[in-house]
Parts: structure tokens; C-alpha cells; sequence
């Protein structure tokens, strides 16, 4: 790891030492919104697709009363409303409750239902289980096969009372000593970055590896640079060129395990880094985490 010292994560623990995993390095996953047609247009939402290996990014374009809606959903799913003009009514079982925008909320499985109150935008987190979802990915082909440096995918443990629709503002004042604003669930964690004022300062980037899990960017505002490099092995066949690819907003990138990366932002901006499952680091440092006492980390 190499973070400037003002950066919180300079305070993490070293991960421990992982089995090292021989064979070909998978590659970043660049998918930019605004260059492609989105996967899904119909009935006043438009929808694009994008997938890392434990995780689905479905990321709408909707109108005044679109309805987005999940039968035998097998999993609990992910809803960010970035834009404050827009809300959402959920019923998810017997619960109905509307969510208004600058939030997100974490859905229960089975059957559920939302209704966008306004026009704007919407993101929705999927893990693979919805193969529906999984096999209209733009980039779908590229996952058929598994990834032996990435675990399967394990959910984290259910809430003391049960699966229920939770909302949370994201209007979080920050904190010092404290990374973004964390939230997690039984399958994803969502890091909503500080937004960057401007492009970010050259001497302050924090290159930093993973080694057994993707990290997924995703860009809702400005642009950003996602600088990436793999590790040198003795077989140099298996070598990776650096990449420096220049991501604007919407896009998503897929950041493979364990290549180096570090990302700059070229101006004002907002993005949000997504986990699945959740990170066992960010959860054991205190307070990160805002919704730790509704979730509960395994073996608790």
C-alpha cells in the first residue's frame, strides 16, 4: 500500500499474506455509458448493464412513474438515488415505504417493487444470483469462466431483526480520520467518496493492490483517470501493459485482483467504489462503517 499520510487508509492494517495464484492476470473492465446503447428501453426507463465477477451494476435513465420490479429476487439488493429531485416508493413483502433522493437503501429478497417519483437517474446492485440480470451484461462472455484469485461469493450475516427495506441519507457531514461514507449489507459494501472539489493533487494519489477481491468504480459526475498495472512475474507472457484510461460520467470500471491502481479525478466529480461481498478491513475500523449496528460482521 502507499498512501499519503492525510488519507485515512495509511491507517489500515496490513492484509494478511494470501496464496499466491500462478496463471494469466484478468483484465480491467472499462464500460462508458454515454459511448454504448443502453441494455434495456422500455416503458420510460433505460438501462445499462455491466458486471465484475460478484456483482451487477444496473445503472437507469428513468421518467415519472417508471416501475422497476424484482420476482423471486434471490438476494438483497442495492438502491442509490444520487439526485436529490428524485424519490422511490419500495414494497418489498408486506413494507411499503418511499425513500426520497440523495440516499440509498438496501432491499429484501423476494418480491419488490419501485416506483420512481420524478425523472433522473437510478442505480441498482445485483450480485450474479440474478442471472437474468447476470446474462444480459454487456460484458457477460468475459465472466463465464471463474476467476481462481476471487473466493465465491459468501453473503455476510442477516440482521438480528430480519430483512426489512433500510434507507440511509446520504447528506453525511465528514469526519475527520474517517474514509467516504460506508454503509454495507449481506452482500455489498458502498464507499459514497467525498466529492472531489477539483482535479486531485498528483503528489496525493494512493496506488494500492486487493488480493483476492474487484474493487468497482463507479463514475455518477466529472471524470476520472483510473491509472492500473499488474505485478511482474518470471513468466513474462503473462505481462500486462500499464493502463491510464480516462473515465467519464456514467461509467463503470472493474479494478481486478491484484493489480496496483490508484484513481485521480481531472475535475469536480462524484464517485462511488463498490464492494461484494463487504470489506473485512473498512468493518473492523470503528466508525467507518455507518450502519454497522444494523449489519452485523461474520462471527459477530
Amino acid at each position: 500500500m502507499a498512501y499519503d499520510a492525510s488519507d485515512p487508509r495509511a491507517a489500515l492494517a496490513p492484509a494478511a499474506a494470501t496464496k499466491t495464484v500462478d496463471g494469466p492476470y484478468a483484465p480491467a473492465d472499462y464500460a462508458k455509458f454515454y459511448e454504448t446503447p443502453p441494455q434495456e428501453d422500455a416503458d420510460g426507463i433505460r438501462t445499462w448493464l455491466v458486471r465484475g465477477r460478484n456483482f451487477i451494476i444496473a445503472y437507469s435513465d428513468v421518467t415519472e412513474g417508471a416501475v422497476l420490479a424484482r420476482q423471486d429476487q434471490p438476494d438483497e439488493y442495492v438502491l442509490l438515488l444520487p439526485d436529490p429531485g428524485l424519490s422511490a416508493t419500495i414494497t418489498a413483502g408486506a413494507e411499503t415505504k418511499t425513500v426520497e433522493g440523495n440516499s440509498l437503501a438496501f432491499i429484501p429478497p423476494g418480491e419488490s417493487r419501485i416506483t420512481v417519483n420524478g425523472k433522473g437517474r437510478i442505480v441498482r446492485l445485483f450480485t450474479p444470483r440474478s442471472t437474468d440480470l447476470a446474462a444480459r451484461c454487456s460484458n457477460a462472455a468475459r465472466y463465464e469462466a471463474p476467476d481462481p484469485r476471487i473466493p465465491p461469493l459468501q453473503d455476510w450475516p442477516t440482521p438480528p431483526d430480519g430483512f426489512r427495506i433500510r434507507d440511509y441519507t446520504l447528506d453525511v457531514p465528514k469526519e475527520p480520520g474517517r474514509f467516504g461514507r460506508i454503509w454495507r449489507c449481506t452482500t455489498f459494501m458502498v464507499n459514497y467518496l467525498e466529492p472531489a472539489p477539483g482535479p486531485r493533487d498528483i503528489r496525493k494519489l494512493s496506488p494500492h493492490h486487493h488480493d483476492d477481491f474487484e474493487q468497482c468504480s463507479l463514475v455518477l459526475n466529472g471524470s476520472y483517470t483510473h491509472h492500473i498495472r499488474w505485478p511482474w512475474t518470471p513468466d513474462q507472457t503473462l505481462w500486462r501493459e500499464d493502463e491510464h484510461e480516462l473515465c467519464g460520467a456514467p461509467s463503470v470500471t472493474v479494478i481486478p485482483p491484484p493489480s496496483i491502481h490508484t484513481s485521480r479525478a481531472e475535475e469536480a466529480g462524484q464517485m462511488v467504489d463498490i464492494f461484494c461481498p463487504p470489506r473485512r478491513d473498512f468493518s473492523n475500523k470503528p466508525g467507518w462503517v455507518l450502519n454497522a449496528a444494523d449489519y452485523p460482521m461474520p462471527g459477530e
